[in-house]
């Protein structure tokens, strides 16, 4: 019989690429990595692991295994949902990786409805763009993330993910409310001398918001290159650029600035994502419910 915690650790090693890597993930020494997956050889009776330079790669027969792996561990947390949903308590851990104007607006109305009704459950949250967060999900150092999708930019299907929509949220011109900058009125093909603050192009929010303005018939001229939402907002605030904002960032903010709607009234759309054999466990759906209760909390006051 097969180790499962072995197979575990070849099926880290084809994700994360070094023996090192798998170490600091789960943290062992790599030396302690090696002699697992060498007993795991033992076990199976063929190579696994061929050197590479400085490195190991996976032989061809390791990766029949990791595959096979790969529906072992999803039975298994198949097998951990249906245990913990039979349970009256919510309780454990729950790793969300999320980006900013989602931790701003929803998480902490979410976390105080589960502080109340699920005191046993804890919850950790790290702020992550979502490319990296489904990459944490699959490699299970997260068990929900939240996504985002912009207009023209669909998120492509990630096997073995259980994705849920939870907003669309309306992205809309932000200019400075007094100064040089301000527009009572205002289209964005109007604003091509104006100073901007986006998203690095990158991101697909900065992708996104450089394709509009080409589209509208000007080069975007960036002055200040950020992700942070509230640098932007502050930016803004004082006179000294324009940007493209979601409404959720005005939740509990109040707005100072000049809002103005984008040909078409784009939004984008935002997702939660938890790997397939964990959507049934109580945790990410209690969470996800606690997102949904943030959202209605925020759009009653709008």
């Amino acid at each position: 019989m097969l180790d499962v915690h072995r197979l575990r650790l070849l099926r880290e090693l084809e994700r994360r690429g070094t023996l090192a890597a798998v170490a600091r993930a789960l943290s062992y020494s790599p030396s302690a990595i090696s002699q697992q997956l060498a007993q795991l050889e033992s076990e199976t009776g063929v190579r696994l692991l061929e050197h590479v330079g400085r490195g190991v790669r996976l032989t061809e027969q390791a990766r029949i295994l990791v595959a096979h792996t790969d529906a072992i561990l999803g039975r298994l947390e198949v097998a951990e949902a249906e245990l913990a949903a039979s349970s009256t308590e919510v309780t454990g851990t729950l790793r969300v990786a999320s980006f900013q104007s989602v931790l701003l607006a929803l998480a902490p109305a979410a976390l105080s409805l589960l502080a109340e009704r699920h005191p046993g459950l804890r919850v950790e949250i790290t702020q992550q763009d979502a490319g990296e967060a489904f990459a944490g999900l699959l490699s299970h150092d997260f068990d929900l993330v939240l996504g985002e999708e912009y207009p023209g930019q669909p998120h492509p299907p990630m096997s073995g993910v259980d994705t849920e929509d939870l907003a669309f949220d309306e992205m809309r011109i932000a200019l400075p409310a007094t100064g040089p900058h301000s527009r009572a009125h205002a289209s964005l093909a109007d604003l091509a001398d104006t100073p901007w603050v986006l998203d690095p192009p990158g991101s697909p929010t900065g992708r996104w918001a450089r394709t509009l303005c080409h589209d509208a018939g000007f080069a975007p001229d960036v002055r200040f290159e950020s992700a942070d939402l509230l640098l932007q907002v502050h930016l803004v605030e004082t006179g000294h650029a324009a940007t493209l904002l979601p409404d959720l960032v005005w939740t509990d903010r109040p707005r100072t600035v000049g809002l103005h709607h984008l040909p078409g009234r784009p939004r984008r759309r935002l997702f939660t994502g938890v790997r397939h054999g964990a959507a049934l466990h109580p945790a990410p759906r209690a969470f996800r419910d606690g997102l949904h209760h943030g959202l209605r909390l925020a759009r009653a006051e709008v």
